[in-house]
Formats: structure tokens, C-alpha cells, sequence
């Protein structure tokens, strides 16, 4: 019998078809394999001379290969990185099919996304991926405008030839102009030669080049104002003017006197030494009389109408209805807010820019209205992020307070739950035994003062200063630096000692010998210029050359900030109102006073 298999077996022919089939599959993968290897096979070598300021992305890009590829041809790179005047093999790989180099590109470029961090520039980010700032634009064009916090851009995917020298806040950052080197450098920005290059290993490698971006001490600034780290030159309106043009200033003081007539800085100097007129009043004006003439020197006329407030409504009223101010581009006061705020709020003055001299308290921003002294709540609310980000919450963070600023108080123990209280006594004094007792040697003793009292400003600098040893570190902070700080009787030597930091509308006024400023006002006055002299000198400079420079004060905020003798504008536009929003962050050491980063 015979017997019938289950399933029914191939005949000849059919296992030659699957033979034939199987060697097809085998044929076809050799091809792709050997397709593959050819496509990884350079056909030729073209040699690169490394450049000046050149970076391997750089590199990659302009021979269209990636990374991998680069390296495997210069094993060198991964040992010793990628140095000036060093001769690279470069491949050159057969034209490859659209499909391929599609499925390529993004080896090709070697990029990845990056999420734009909040308040992270251009340069910090080409500094962190070792590229300069064109080469991220090309990869990015739609950032030459700027950057916008949470946007998607193409950097470098990371290497790692070199160690990483990625940007770090506790340093500022400065740019190589050109013929520069390091004595000029020293010169500009007080940094030597061997400083430079113990913080920057890349000058041994490439040398001192034009653009490249340094690493430098955070003290380092000399003349130049800090920006998101970098070291950037002073904006100068008064070398950007490249127009004459006469500038209609009205000045509203409250003189309470009975008639004006000022014209000229000599005349004025004997009015200042012979009438009994009010001190700030005087002060400020003989601050804008040499302001309008060093302008006049640089082809930009005033025509300055002075007007006496008798600090009086009724006065102020009165100037309006007669037409005085009509005629006026801007106009400077009253100085006290009340008297501000009803002028601002008169139809006929609507348009016209109206600037709040002295007040750190914010007056009512009704439109066209600039309130020029930056105000209490912005310097305690950039106090407040600094404490944040700077303070460790496990130091012994000590708070000292008045009855006065109790709000205050309760918004630190926000940020600082664990804080330990210590209330002065009745007079304003601290004990010293109960200071002694909440002061610690195991931890950073960080000491907020809250207070205007003169008495518990010097009871407490002076008992805080005491405490400090080898032992125990005290460091005094404080959100809010008002008048009471510029009594003579402070020690600044006391306060040197607790290395004091607070937010500051100016800066402090200078010690020692007279700089040019100062001897000028002196020589045209006969005494040095007050705080109040040299503000009205600065806001009159400030404000004259942005009208000169853009014809319209609703520009204001275009032209960035400026710094001269003792302040620093930046207006923020709030709907049609302007408020500066310039600022210092200042620290005393020893008996200096420094600018910190903000």
C-alpha cells in the first residue's frame, strides 16, 4: 500500500525557483552592502589649511560632511582638538543620489534643537556650541532680529574634541576688537596678560584674535557697561548726534522767587553765592545750565524758560493758562509730584513730554508723561531677584526690620521661610548680646536691613561689623538704599567690612580727588556739584540728546540705555508713558564701592 504524504512536496522545478530566489535576495544585499561601502568610500582627499577663528562645525558645513566623517580621516582631532594652521584631510565622497543626501542631512549639518532659554543672547548660546555668532544666524535667520524665550533654533550637536568651556555667570565676558592686544586690553579693562590666558586655554592654542569672546574676572569692566554678561561699550548719544538742532526747554522750580531771568552760567553763579533761594531748586538749575553748556559746545542749542513754581498750584495753574509752556519740546517739573501730577493732567499739555525730575515715588503715568528717577518698587523688586538667586536658603539668614516696613518683612519670609527675626528695641537699637546670640560661626550669616532710621542703619552696620572675624562671616543686604544712608556719620569702612549690596537709582558719590566733572562745575560755580546738581546735569543731557537725536521723545525707548556722571536711563514704555528703569547693583569692598552683574 502507499502511503500519501500530508502535504504535497515540491516538485524539481519548484525548489529551482526558490534556489533562484534566494540567490537574488543574497545578489541584492551584496549590491546594497557593496552600494553602501562604496558611498563611505571617499573617491578623494582635498587638504585644509585651519584659519583663524574657524570651528570644526564650520568646517563640516562647508565640505558638506559630518563630523564622524571628518574624524575618521583626522584621528588627530580627538586627541589635540582642532588648532590654527593645522592640515586636515578632507573626503570626498561620489555623488550620491537626491534620496540619499535627503536621508543625510541632518548627519550632514551635525545640528539638533535647542530651546531658547528667557533672557539668553545670541553670543551666550555660539559661546556654549563653539561657533560665532554669523555661523548661528546662517544656520538660524529668522533669529537676526533677536531671540524669543521658548523658540526652537539649529545649534551643533555637542563634541567632545575639547573640553567644553561653556559660559558661567561668575565671570564677565569680553570681545577682541581689532588691534587689539593684550596691553590695550590691560589698558581698557585692567586684566593682564597672564590672567587672560589662565582663563582662556584657547589664546595658547590660536593665539589673541579679533572676535574671539574671553573669559575675564567679574570685577573687569574699566569704562564699559555690562550686557547679559558681555562687556559692551557706552552708549554715546552725544557722539551719534550728526544734526544742529536748537531744543526748547521749559524748566518749572519752585525757586519761590519773584522773577527769573538767567542768562548766563556767570550770572547765575553770583545769584547762587548771593540769594537765599531754595537749595534744591538751585542746585538742580545750576545742573542744567552746564548741561545746555557743554551741548552748546557740541552745535545743539537750548532755549531754555525757566519758570518759578513758588511750590504752588494756583502758580503752576496760572503758567499753563498764559501760553508759557506751548511753544516748549519738553518740559522739566514741577519738582514735587502733586504739583507734577496736576500739570500732566491739563488738556493743553497732553501731547506734549512732560518729565518728573526727582521723585522716586511713582507719579500718575498719564500720557506723554516720563518718570525719570527709577522707582522705589522696581530697585526692591530687582533686590528681591537678586536675594532670590544668590542667597542660599540653608545660610543663617537673619532679618532686621522696623515697624515700618513690616510688608516688606513679610515678603522675605516668603522667600526665606527659615529667617530668623531680630527686632530692634523702641530707639531703633539692636542689643549686642542678642545679636551676638543669633549670629552663627557654623554657617554665612546673611543680614537683611529694612529701615531709614539713621539709628538702626548705624546701630546695626556698626554691631554687624563688629561680629565679623576669621570665625564668622556677616554680609549685609538691604532692598531699598534710601537717604539715610548718605549721612557722613555711616562708616563706609563698616560697611566695606560686611561687603553691603543693594539696588541703586546712581551712584554713590565720589570719594577722594575730583574728576573732570566735578572740577568743571567747581571752576564755573565755585563749589563742588550736590547729588541734586549732578542728576539735573545728567537727566538734562540724557533728555536734550535723545530729542536731538530722534526729534521725537516718544522714541525714548529706542535708543537703549546710557550711563553719564552718576545715573543710567532705560525707559521701559508703559501704554503712552515712559519709566526708567536704569539701574545699579552695587556692593561696598573696603572702602569702594563696585557695580555687581545684575
Amino acid at each position: 500500500m502507499t502511503l500519501v504524504p500530508s502535504h504535497p512536496q515540491p516538485s524539481n522545478g519548484n525548489n529551482l525557483r526558490v534556489k533562484k530566489y534566494r540567490l537574488l535576495i543574497i545578489f541584492f544585499m551584496v549590491f546594497v552592502f557593496l552600494a553602501l561601502k562604496a558611498q563611505q568610500t571617499p573617491e578623494s582627499f582635498i587638504s585644509h589649511k585651519v584659519k583663524k577663528r574657524e570651528t570644526i562645525f564650520g568646517i563640516t558645513r562647508s565640505y558638506n560632511i559630518s563630523e564622524r566623517q571628518l574624524i575618521e580621516f583626522n584621528p588627530l582631532l580627538e586627541k589635540v582638538g582642532l588648532r590654527k594652521r593645522m592640515l586636515l584631510r578632507i573626503p570626498v565622497y561620489k555623488q550620491q543620489k537626491k534620496e540619499v543626501i535627503d536621508a543625510l542631512v541632518v548627519e550632514d549639518k551635525g545640528t539638533q534643537i535647542y530651546i531658547v532659554k528667557p533672557k539668553e543672547t545670541k553670543w551666550r548660546i555660539a559661546y556654549n556650541f563653539k561657533i560665532t555668532i554669523p555661523e548661528l544666524e546662517a544656520l538660524n535667520p529668522k533669529i537676526q532680529e533677536g531671540l524669543i524665550a521658548g523658540q526652537q533654533i539649529k545649534v551643533p550637536i555637542a563634541s567632545s574634541l575639547t573640553p567644553s568651556q561653556t559660559w558661567n555667570s561668575e565671570y564677565n565676558y569680553y570681545t577682541v576688537r581689532p588691534k587689539e592686544g593684550y596691553y590695550r586690553i590691560e589698558k581698557k579693562i585692567g586684566v593682564t596678560r597672564k590672567v587672560l590666558d589662565s582663563l582662556n586655554p584657547q589664546i595658547s592654542e590660536l593665539g589673541l584674535q579679533v572676535g574671539m569672546v574671553l573669559r575675564v574676572p567679574v570685577e573687569a569692566k574699566g569704562e564699559l557697561r555690562i550686557e547679559n554678561d558681555l562687556l559692551v561699550e557706552k552708549l554715546s548719544l552725544l557722539d551719534s548726534i550728526n544734526r544742529f538742532k536748537a531744543v526748547k526747554l521749559a524748566v518749572l522750580l519752585p525757586f519761590k522767587a519773584n522773577e527769573i531771568e538767567y542768562d548766563s552760567i556767570e550770572d547765575t553763579q553770583k545769584l547762587l553765592q548771593t540769594r537765599n533761594l531754595h537749595t534744591i531748586s538751585t542746585d538742580f538749575y545750576s545742573g542744567i545750565l552746564l548741561a545746555a553748556d557743554t551741548l552748546s559746545k557740541r552745535g545743539i542749542s537750548i532755549k531754555l524758560n525757566t519758570f518759578d513754581t513758588e511750590n504752588s498750584i494756583s502758580k503752576v495753574n496760572r503758567i499753563i493758562n498764559n501760553n508759557y509752556l506751548s511753544e516748549s519740546d519738553v518740559i522739566i517739573g514741577p519738582l514735587i509730584p502733586s504739583n507734577f501730577d496736576f500739570l500732566s493732567t491739563n488738556q493743553k499739555l497732553l501731547k506734549k513730554p512732560k518729565v518728573a525730575p526727582l521723585s522716586t515715588n511713582p507719579v500718575s503715568l498719564r500720557p506723554a508723561v516720563f518718570q525719570s528717577v527709577t522707582s522705589k518698587d522696581f530697585l526692591r523688586a530687582r533686590m528681591f531677584e537678586y536675594l532670590d538667586r544668590k542667597l542660599n536658603r540653608e545660610d543663617n539668614i537673619v532679618l532686621v526690620v522696623d515697624s515700618i516696613n513690616r510688608p516688606v518683612e513679610r515678603e522675605l519670609l516668603k522667600l526665606f521661610p527659615k529667617a530668623t527675626i531680630l527686632r530692634p528695641e523702641k530707639s531703633n537699637y539692636l542689643i549686642p548680646e542678642l545679636v551676638d546670640s543669633l549670629l552663627v560661626d557654623s554657617l554665612p550669616n546673611r543680614v537683611i536691613l529694612e529701615s531709614q532710621d539713621f539709628s538702626l542703619i548705624s546701630s546695626a552696620s556698626s554691631q554687624m561689623s563688629a561680629q565679623q572675624s576669621d570665625l564668622r562671616e556677616v554680609q549685609l543686604f538691604t532692598t531699598y538704599r534710601g537717604n539715610a544712608y548718605e549721612n557722613q556719620s555711616l562708616s563706609r569702612k563698616q560697611l566695606g567690612s560686611l561687603n553691603f549690596t543693594y539696588t541703586s537709582a546712581s551712584l554713590p558719590y565720589r570719594l577722594g580727588t575730583y574728576n573732570d566733572f566735578q572740577k568743571r562745575f567747581i571752576k564755573v560755580f565755585g563749589k563742588p556739584p550736590s547729588r541734586t546738581a549732578i542728576r539735573a546735569y545728567d537727566l538734562t543731557m540724557d533728555l536734550v540728546l535723545r530729542f536731538a537725536l530722534t526729534g521725537d521723545l516718544e522714541k525714548i525707548d529706542t535708543l537703549g540705555e546710557t550711563d553719564y556722571e552718576e545715573n543710567r536711563f532705560l525707559y521701559l514704555r508703559q501704554n503712552n508713558s515712559f519709566s526708567n528703569t536704569g539701574y545699579y547693583l552695587l556692593q561696598h569692598r573696603e572702602l569702594d564701592i563696585i557695580e555687581l552683574k545684575k
